[in-house]
């Protein structure tokens, strides 16, 4: 009686890639990103199978800070001006243009008006950067991953808030300026990207 034995899966872990090479890969179930130039593989997912698709097993903490920051963040862009951009979420993808081209999904991420405009309603992947990347950590992110991933959105111009849920503070990144740090007792402004947009920190953990 024979037994079958699945194939092993390709791993295409820190190779280099252009995007049109990065799109080409199969869709094999495992979450892969390019950053800047290089190919990022989660290793530690949990494959299933769900309706002959496969799947991964998410984080509930991450899933409801996913949550909390897109209503807050939609809530701000409701009393903008129209024409309005979009808040977007559950990994929203990306094609960030810069000297290493990225092809990443984001947390939760605003997009501008002007780049909602360009993007037909069938395409699949925003071909420009956001105004804002929010990253929330989880415990399979690396301190290399996290650096380049905010090197790509630093690169193509993006704010970036990296989101701590263990200690429970933001740290904001945005181009030639020095990293800034908001624990749950202070507020977090917007300005000038999110004009008019304050929060405090301990409403992104509530």
């Amino acid at each position: 009686m024979s037994t079958a034995v699945e194939a092993p899966r390709t791993s295409w872990h820190g190779a280099e890639m252009s995007v049109e090479e990065f799109l080409a890969l199969p869709d094999d179930g495992v979450h892969r990103e390019l950053i800047r130039g290089k190919v990022r593989e989660e290793r530690d997912s949990i494959p299933l199978e769900e309706r002959g698709r496969p799947v991964t097993v998410g984080n509930r903490v991450h899933s409801r800070i996913v949550i909390r920051i897109g209503q807050l963040l939609a809530n701000w862009m409701d009393r903008q001006p129209e024409p309005r951009g979009e808040v977007v979420g559950g990994e929203a993808g990306f094609w960030l243009h810069g000297t290493k081209e990225s092809l990443v999904g984001i947390d939760v991420a605003v997009v501008s008006a002007e780049l909602v405009a360009a993007t037909g309603p069938q395409e699949k992947l925003f071909h420009g950067a956001p105004v804002l990347a929010v990253e929330i950590l989880s415990p399979s992110d690396t301190h290399e991953g996290i650096v380049e991933r905010v090197r790509s959105y630093l690169e193509a111009g993006t704010v970036v808030w990296v989101v701590d849920p263990d200690f429970e503070t933001v740290a904001v990144h945005q181009t030639d300026r020095e990293p800034e740090f908001f624990h749950q007792q202070q507020e977090l402004s917007g300005e000038p990207y999110l004009p008019d947009f304050r929060v405090k920190v301990s409403a992104i953990f509530a």
